[in-house]
């Protein structure tokens, strides 16, 4: 009887994600536009070997940090970087960055979030070196502020670093994380594509935690339920773009959960985690089934005004639970079961970005 029970509530949830996943990837994505892969939907499907992977070489890119560049420091094996994303009804279409740049030719391209925005910006810059190596470029790094830069086409893809996407403000009490303020929002205007992010620090207690108190409307707290402090930093954020951001001149993404592979219980292994996992998940269901925050970033979206078109990369992500760096990052100690090695699955992110745009 349990195992009938468990049977249909993860049967519950994968139509629950996938009726989500017809609002938002297709139709509401990008106004106007026909629905990707001709309604296929590109987020349900399952990772198969393909040998043509990975897309570029770690050593050859010039913009990757260490701290996902995992061959480089030390992981012995290389299967992770041979799975590609295969959905149920369609095929991906294979990236082309000549193709990107000229498409996007004079344009600028934004990536605003935390580190797992830094982990698909690096992706994506190192994609289109591999189809165009000879191309000029131009590298700078800034702490909030980050710009690669393909000169012989004037694109320039950029990396805010706003883990909240709203402010923290520092007060006489400390760094106060301000649900309702998001004054950095100035510094996103005039894009041509934003791909958004936030999710990942909202959970950080203690010591990694990044702010002191929340400020929720008057009130100043030491504390609060973290889904529904997300719950009203993404209204704020939601509210700026339908106030600030043309959709005939700028196409909004939004890069979606990206899970953690610390609990092996998730995926009916206590014991383990991402450490010494050599391959993806088969299928396409999670055991633990989606974190609550997607419920709470679709609600969000459903209520703007403005198209925004949800990179739905949770799931395909969750059966990702070998693609992480553990112990082979060159600057997180430890075991990082939240990033991810490059090349490796945020290039299967990039893929559907560029899907979006061209399909």
């Amino acid at each position: 009887m349990g195992f009938r029970v468990t049977t249909l509530c993860l049967l519950c949830l994968l139509s629950l994600h996938q009726a989500r996943a017809a609002k938002f990837h297709n139709v509401s994505g990008l106004r106007g536009k026909k629905p990707v892969a001709n309604g296929c939907n590109l987020f349900i499907g399952s990772w198969v070997v393909d040998p043509s992977y990975p897309l570029y070489d770690s050593s050859t890119c010039p913009f990757i940090d260490a701290e996902f560049d995992c061959q480089k420091y030390g992981r012995p094996d290389k299967q992770y970087l041979k799975y590609g994303w295969k959905p149920d009804s369609c095929a991906l279409p294979r990236f082309d960055g000549a193709d990107f740049l000229n498409r996007w030719r004079g344009k600028r391209i934004m990536f605003v979030g935390d580190s797992l925005s830094l982990n698909m910006w690096e992706s994506l810059s190192c994609m289109i070196h591999a189809s165009v190596p000879n191309t000029k470029t131009s590298f700078l790094r800034k702490e909030s502020l980050s710009t690669v830069t393909f000169q012989d086409y004037g694109v320039t893809i950029q990396l805010y670093r706003t883990p909240y996407l709203v402010d923290i403000i520092r007060e006489n009490v400390g760094r106060v994380l301000t649900l309702d303020s998001i004054v950095a929002g100035n510094a996103w205007k005039g894009m041509d594509m934003l791909i958004f992010n936030s999710w990942h620090w909202w959970t950080h207690t203690g010591k990694s935690q990044g702010w002191d108190y929340i400020r929720d409307g008057p009130n100043l707290l030491k504390n609060m339920n973290r889904l529904e402090a997300y719950n009203k930093g993404l209204a704020t954020w939601a509210k700026w773009v339908d106030q600030n951001v043309d959709p005939t001149k700028t196409k909004v993404f939004f890069q979606g959960i990206s899970p953690t592979h610390y609990q092996g219980k998730d995926w009916n292994q206590p014991k383990r985690s991402c450490s010494g996992e050599l391959q993806p998940l088969s299928g396409s269901t999670y055991p633990a089934g989606l974190p609550p925050a997607t419920t709470i970033l679709n609600n969000v979206l459903k209520k703007m005004n403005s198209p925004v078109y949800l990179l739905d990369i949770t799931l395909l992500s969750q059966l990702r639970k070998d693609a992480h760096p553990s112990a082979y990052s060159g600057d997180h100690a430890g075991n990082d079961c939240s990033h991810w090695c490059l090349p490796g699955l945020p290039d299967t992110w990039n893929q559907l970005l560029y899907a979006a745009l061209t399909t």
